[in-house]
């Protein structure tokens, strides 16, 4: 009954946020609301399911508020211009160097392990530079949402640990074959910057008949007058500096990162903007999205509630591995690898790798599985998808910093996304990485 519900609950969940017949925030307020009451849960439990879901994500909340309060005010300052300027001049205006460049740039920022600092650092400086080039910005999701999953295959990330928990083995031991795993896995991601960064050329040109002049990308375009009003070229360094310490103790570890981003913002606004009512007027201008964002992700905080503290989750997991028949028992890691990109859709990475993991561990280990394979099979399969799932906070923010809409990116990246997912499970099936029986 819990696992029917709780399905029910993520299906109708996603079948709104893709055809986007309403918000986000209510799609996760109402459904999982009538679900557990249909499930027989009281108005009690219901209470502290909310108390729970809200609690995990009032953090989470603070910093996409101060963080979009942040970038925003930075952008108005001009702080980002010259970035852009730089990376249209270094790519010439050229459709595939900037879809490889995006690659990179987000391997380099996913290094650390934290999705949310990859999308802030990713989203601000490329998303100008896509709409520039007339380049269709769920194209940076997809490839940032790709490469920031293949790079969280790192020890450090919290797949990797979270299968090394659960194994009871050291986590650098278990992550020792990856390595090879992630540098196959950026090929074929590199390759598909390539490919859609030919297909987005053909539809530039058909789109508007010509590619953008790669001399007028080049030369600064002319800024407006309220863009000129807000700039504050003679505190461009300063406002580096700024950004730097930011970002700087935002990997140190050593504040909370919504603490951070207060500092932050209440330091840029002072130096920027010295009267009271020039602060309001920057803080407003963006509390928009920043409003937005905070009401998404207490919604998400209210529905991962529900889901956790019901059992949903915890029924789903088990009952997954029960419908399948006896013969495909030893190859189950590898059935849960495959569809392990859907999974992401209706699972939390908690409840993947702590909740069905261990189940599927102990059923192909007395099949004569290698407990190590089926933890692989389960974390390579998913992995890449870390980012295509309503589930996901920084995804959110990510997607709330470049106004873009969470059904439209499953949409457009989800297809590519799982298929890169397969392909890199069948290599390391055949690097013998990851062992049948």
């Amino acid at each position: 009954m819990l696992t029917f519900i709780g399905l029910a609950i993520i299906v109708i969940i996603v079948a709104l946020l893709l055809t986007e017949k309403v918000s986000p925030m209510i799609a996760m307020v109402i459904v999982p609301l009538i679900g557990v009451l249909v499930a027989g849960f009281d108005l009690g439990q219901v209470k502290e399911f909310y108390s729970d879901g809200t609690r995990s994500v009032i953090q989470i909340v603070i910093m996409f508020i101060f963080a979009i309060l942040f970038f925003g005010i930075m952008s108005d300052v001009g702080l980002f211009r010259p970035l852009i300027n730089a990376l249209v001049k270094l790519t010439r205006g050229n459709i595939i160097a900037v879809s490889v460049g995006t690659v990179l740039v987000s391997v380099v920022a996913q290094l650390d392990g934290a999705g949310a600092t990859t999308f802030l650092l990713v989203v601000p400086a490329l998303l100008p530079l896509y709409k520039k080039l007339h380049m269709n910005p769920y194209m940076l999701f997809l490839l940032l949402a790709a490469s920031a999953g293949v790079i969280n295959m790192l020890p450090w990330g919290g797949p990797t640990g979270r299968v090394a928990t659960v194994l009871e083995m050291d986590v650098n031991e278990l992550y020792r074959p990856l390595f090879g795993v992630q540098l196959i896995a950026l090929a074929y991601i590199m390759a598909l910057a390539v490919f859609l960064g030919l297909r987005e050329k053909r539809r530039i040109i058909k789109e508007f008949g010509v590619l953008p002049n790669v001399s007028e990308l080049i030369t600064p375009a002319q800024m407006t007058e309220e863009e000129a009003y807000l700039a504050k070229p003679k505190l461009f360094w300063v406002n580096v500096v700024i950004f730097i310490l930011a970002m700087a103790v935002l990997f140190l570890g050593k504040l909370p990162s919504g603490y951070v981003f207060m500092i932050a913002t209440s330091v840029v606004l002072l130096i920027n903007y010295r009267s009271p009512k020039e602060q309001l007027e920057r803080i407003n201008a963006h509390a928009g999205g920043a409003i937005m964002m905070a009401s998404i992700i207490l919604a998400a905080g209210t529905f991962l509630g529900i889901l956790k503290g019901s059992g949903m989750l915890d029924a789903i997991a088990n009952d997954l591995v029960k419908i399948l028949p006896n013969a495909m028992l030893p190859y189950l890691h590898i059935i849960i690898g495959i569809l392990g990109v859907p999974l992401e859709l209706v699972l939390s990475t908690d409840a993947y790798y702590f909740g069905l993991f261990p189940v599927v561990e102990q059923i192909t280990s007395q099949a004569g599985v290698a407990p190590t394979s089926a933890g692989y099979a389960m974390l390579i399969g998913s992995i890449v998808g870390t980012f295509v799932t309503p589930l996901s906070p920084a995804l959110w923010m990510g997607l709330g910093l470049a106004n873009l809409s969470m059904g439209k990116h499953i949409r457009y990246s989800f297809m590519w996304i799982w298929g890169l997912s397969l392909v890199i499970l069948a290599s390391t099936i055949i690097t013998g990485i990851i062992t049948l029986i």
